[in-house]
């Protein structure tokens, strides 16, 4: 069997790669991982289950409820609230553990599982791994240590915890956000009920689109991975600017008030600016990924601030700040995790904390995002090569060398080997799209002949 968890949960077409019977029996080996059920002589594990809207999220909710309540954990299910909402509820309500089904910005057909350890937190490998081994044990013939009697789990509807999550974020915002016109695009997601409630309860006249869904209809041509009718309704409604989401809300990305976007590498520019004033900007640091735009890292050291660089991914960036005790970090993409408030990423408080910067300031979200000016990048995918090859072959790294050498300070180059298909990224950023996209074209044939 492979591995079954990806970078960010485990992942698949619903009811194909991911079925009822894979999600109770995951459940089943979380529950004896991170609950250490019945090992503690009258502790009653408890976990905190969430889902996105998709149609899925139905019958895969009802197989890991009966996994956790069959392995002696007490559910606390919570509905459809974004995945940044779970992850909270599991922190502040003491849970042992937390799920959360979504595919994120995926399509509809696909769901995804995520666990939470104690306090929210996201799965370090080891545990993930141990989940597994579990899970295998079991699958291929071990049979479950099963509760009977009153040792069962108990299930009940948890309805406090759409205003618990919704309080949370007001009482982290730095200042409201009254007089604001915004447009919210929730993606026929999980937020679409939380973040016009947030937006409204802090001040903000809102106007919301893609935010009606019906189980079949998330991230369809809207959200973060979709901007265009986001643009459209900030400018036809005159708005200071618009937010978008995913379909669990842990990304944010932002339209201006001309309808031009502002990406996940401007808006952690905006927010570190801001933290670093008040006085929350721990260090002075920022963590980015490195596939940050180079006009972030010249923005970011104009302004006197130091920028550590992790992998792709948002579980690497958490890491990073964890271990070093940053405060703010994030991705291009639009995951911005602000540790103090959150233990994810958090697209509602993210745009909060974005919209509180303007209104704070005065000054328009265009304005505020020139901070930075965002060089063009090119990317290119090569498949079919030895991708476990690209940091130790002598002639690529000499195509490289060249290629830095030719770009100079104003550019950037980076070949990264793709975590799920046999190809390398190679990414290029130069001061003129040009320059990028020649650059670019020689290192890609350059893969291609040295690696194929």
């Amino acid at each position: 069997m492979g591995r079954l968890f990806g970078t960010d949960g485990v992942r698949g077409v619903a009811n194909a790669d991911l079925t009822a019977e894979l999600a109770l029996g995951l459940s089943v080996a979380a529950a004896h991982v991170l609950a250490e059920a019945g090992t503690f002589e009258g502790h009653r594990p408890t976990a905190v289950v969430g889902r996105d809207p998709r149609a899925s999220g139905e019958f895969l909710e009802a197989a890991v409820v009966a996994g956790l309540a069959s392995a002696g954990v007490d559910v606390l299910k919570v509905g459809v609230l974004p995945t940044p909402a779970v992850a909270h509820l599991t922190g502040a309500l003491g849970a042992d553990l937390g799920v959360m089904l979504s595919a994120s910005h995926n399509a509809m057909p696909d769901n995804g599982i995520k666990f939470f350890a104690r306090g929210g937190h996201k799965l370090a490998d080891d545990l993930e791994n141990r989940i597994e081994t579990v899970y295998e044990q079991h699958r291929t013939g071990a049979p479950w240590e099963r509760p009977t009697g009153a040792g069962v789990g108990r299930v009940r509807d948890y309805d406090e915890g759409f205003d618990t999550y919704v309080a949370h974020l007001m009482s982290v915002l730095p200042n409201r956000i009254d007089g604001l016109k915004v447009v919210l695009d929730e993606a026929h997601g999980a937020a679409a009920k939380v973040s016009p409630e947030a937006f409204a309860r802090a001040g903000a006249e809102v106007i919301t689109i893609g935010a009606a869904p019906d189980g079949l209809n998330i991230n369809d041509g809207c959200g973060s991975t979709h901007l265009d009718q986001l643009k459209a309704a900030v400018v036809e409604h005159g708005a200071d600017f618009g937010i978008a989401h995913d379909g669990d809300a842990d990304r944010c990305l932002a339209v201006d008030g001309s309808g031009e976007e502002v990406d996940g590498d401007q808006i952690l520019a905006v927010l570190a600016i801001a933290m670093r004033e008040a006085g929350t900007l721990r260090g002075n640091t920022v963590v980015a990924t490195v596939m940050s735009n180079l006009g972030f890292k010249l923005a970011m050291e104009r302004e006197g601030l130091e920028i550590v660089q992790t992998g792709v991914g948002d579980r690497y960036v958490l890491e990073s700040m964890k271990e070093h005790g940053y405060a703010l970090g994030g991705e291009q993409s639009g995951h911005v995790i602000v540790l103090d408030h959150a233990t994810t990423g958090d697209g509602t408080l993210t745009g909060l904390m974005l919209a509180a910067r303007v209104a704070a300031t005065g000054r328009s979200l265009a304005d505020l995002a020139a901070v930075m000016n965002r060089l063009p990048q090119v990317l290119i995918n090569v498949p079919d090569v030895d991708k476990s090859r690209v940091h130790t072959c002598a002639e690529l790294a000499n195509a490289v060398t060249d290629a830095e050498r030719e770009l100079g300070a104003t550019g950037r180059v980076l070949l990264r080997p793709s975590g799920t298909e046999p190809l390398v990224r190679v990414m290029v950023e130069a001061a003129d799209i040009e320059q990028a996209r020649s650059v670019a074209g020689r290192l890609a044939d350059a893969v291609k002949s040295t690696l194929g």
